[in-house]
């Protein structure tokens, strides 16, 4: 923008992005710097006003424009609260969709901006999806602006030069704003009016979304209204007794709990310390404990009138157990998944598919569990209105977290139960594998309030703290992903790296905002364990109590293990073994070198011939 305007460049220039980079880059220096620039205004697509209100007023006091973003799902609150909060105009989203999606019909616009007009007697500037003078023409009668974004963007071509390039740009732009129309007087701002009662209704629900300084909702406009009815919903099914008795049911008869805590007397032996317990959490209908927040959510879904579900997965379980669910309640599902962690987990693709979910890979970025939620997310923004996102950790933007973490808190309820009828004692401390965290915080929850039990949330240290890792809480540092402040692996733009795991299902660099919140308070602590130690542990559980466990655990049960070698014989730890290792058996014969099928490179376990 300075070299542009030391060109000669007179017309106002809005920056438009996303919240992290501009936090990680530091919002007071942002904002001086910008301005030194010749920056007049800025659209962040992901910062709802009250998310933070002294971003937008450090804007105004420097005299630079906070834009919001208005859609047709936004609800007459919502319109003025944002209108409220513009600068100097408000952009209204053409479209339930994202960008470059197909217009709203003229019948519809009109209706959209005049709802606006209500509430504002500011310009008013509508994009998404125009890409015609006949467009701008239609819009140009009812807006005071018309916004252009993906049309000029895939105009440029890589095969021209800057100055053919530039050329082509000039007269797509003139063509763009031949079509510009006065606009008509019936389209002139109008008065405020009262709220709907619909719309006080959806206010009044709105609750608190953070767990101190981490949460939140840090989405685009468009999902927010969804995000406000998903809690309403909530709220009220927490709130049924019904709803609670058909959760209960599921957990009995279908995913078969409570789930077992067995006391693993040889592994104690073996570590030659405190005793071990394992919360059977893989013992759970499809393998492991994502069944759980899976039914919860399904049943939500359910009486929201959703038809269609979307979900991510990383390991696959939580894809498989989205899957099992939708069959049972005759639900559609599309699972996104990263083309690396289908690779990785075929066995788990197959069976989603079995049950009729449409597996979608996810070719993009490191083709991981972050880049399946962005296309989940993705998704959502386009079919909101039929669609619910199953989402399947503890991340994402309030109510999610929330949400997940009850959905699993059974674990905890029954594990501390279990423990207290067992071992005649609570545990002195509970271990769990975090990725997203959802195990972690559904197992933590039982026992949060008790100030002698230590909790414990082991991470994905992969190659080490030099190598490539998902560390999140050990080396990361606050910021904004997926809709939620939390702690991130980040680089100092606020990109994020790419992250490695042995297991699919820690490969993530977010983590609940939950967890972010204990481990600033000092209730838990977060440690690392590398994917050599995480298959040692693999090795050692499988050998000595029968029990193959899933390489998300894994990680978990090594530094178990090294804890309760540490500590006294009458002290206690519980692990919660959320998974079972059938769907890593590929994984782990590949790292150790054997080859499990013809054509393979490795050692044949049968005749131990090496082959390759």
């Amino acid at each position: 923008v300075r070299e542009a305007r030391s060109k000669g460049l007179t017309v106002p220039v809005v920056l438009m992005g996303y919240f992290n980079p501009f936090l990680a880059f530091g919002v007071d220096k942002l904002i001086e710097q910008a301005k030194e620039a010749g920056v007049d205004g800025l659209i962040i697509v992901d910062l709802p006003p009250e998310e933070d209100a002294q971003f937008i007023e450090k804007c105004n006091a420097a005299g630079l424009s906070f834009v919001p973003l208005i859609t047709p799902t936004s609800t007459d609150e919502r319109v003025a609260r944002l209108s409220a909060s513009a600068g100097s105009f408000l952009y209204c989203v053409s479209v339930t969709g994202i960008t470059g999606g197909a217009g709203a019909t003229a019948e519809d616009l009109q209706a959209f901006v005049g709802r606006v007009r209500k509430f504002t007697d500011k310009p008013l500037a509508v994009g998404f999806g125009i890409k015609t003078p006949e467009q701008v023409a239609e819009v140009s009668q009812i807006a005071d602006g018309v916004v252009v974004g993906s049309a000029i963007v895939n105009s440029v071509s890589l095969d021209k030069s800057l100055a053919e390039n530039a050329a082509y740009l000039e007269e797509f732009c003139a063509s763009l704003k031949s079509g510009v129309q006065e606009r008509s007087e019936e389209n002139v701002a109008g008065k405020s009016g009262p709220l709907s009662e619909a719309d006080a209704e959806t206010l009044a629900t709105y609750g608190d979304s953070h767990f101190g300084d981490f949460g939140g909702r840090y989405i685009p406009e468009t999902l927010l209204r969804a995000h406000m009815e998903l809690e309403a919903a909530y709220k009220e099914a927490m709130e049924d007794p019904a709803f609670k008795e058909e959760i209960d049911f599921y957990r009995r008869e279908f995913i078969g709990g409570p789930t077992p805590l067995y006391l693993a007397k040889r592994l104690t032996e073996k570590c030659g310390g405190a005793r071990i317990w394992l919360k059977r959490e893989e013992l759970a209908h499809t393998g492991a404990h994502k069944i759980n927040n899976a039914v919860g959510q399904a049943l939500l879904a359910k009486r929201l009138g959703k038809k269609r579900i979307i979900a991510e997965t990383g390991a696959g379980q939580h894809g498989v157990a989205s899957a099992c669910v939708c069959a049972l309640l005759d639900l559609d599902l599309t699972v996104y998944m990263g083309a690396v962690d289908c690779d990785r987990q075929r066995l788990n693709v197959f069976r989603m598919q079995q049950l009729g979910a449409k597996v979608v890979p996810v070719e993009s970025g490191s083709a991981t569990l972050k880049d399946a939620i962005n296309e989940a997310m993705r998704d959502w923004v386009t079919n909101v209105r039929d669609t619910h996102y199953l989402i399947g950790s503890a991340i994402g933007p309030h109510p999610f977290p929330t949400i997940v973490r009850d959905f699993q808190s059974v674990i905890g309820r029954e594990a501390r139960e279990q423990m207290l009828e067992k071992a005649g004692k609570l545990p002195d401390y509970v271990v769990a594998c975090v990725g997203g965290g959802s195990n972690a915080i559904g197992m933590f929850s039982g026992f949060v309030n008790d100030d002698s039990v230590k909790l414990v949330g082991v991470e994905a240290g992969g190659e080490g703290v030099d190598g490539l890792n998902s560390a999140t809480l050990s080396m990361g540092k606050p910021g904004v992903l997926h809709g939620t402040r939390t702690y991130l692996l980040q680089d100092a733009d606020g990109q994020i790296p790419e992250t490695h795991s042995i297991s699919a299902g820690l490969d993530y660099p977010g983590v609940g905002p939950e967890h972010a919140y204990l481990k600033d308070s000092g209730r838990a602590e977060y440690v690392a364990v590398t994917d050599k130690q995480a298959l040692e542990a693999f090795q050692t559980l499988s050998r000595t109590e029968g029990i193959i466990p899933a390489l998300e655990p894994s990680h978990a049960m090594y530094h178990a293990m090294q804890l309760a070698a540490s500590l006294p014989k009458d002290k206690d730890v519980l692990i919660n073994l959320c998974g079972r290792g059938d769907k890593d058996m590929n994984t782990v014969a590949k790292t150790l070198g054997f080859a499990l099928s013809d054509g393979e490179a490795g050692v044949n376990p049968v005749t131990g011939e090496k082959s390759g």
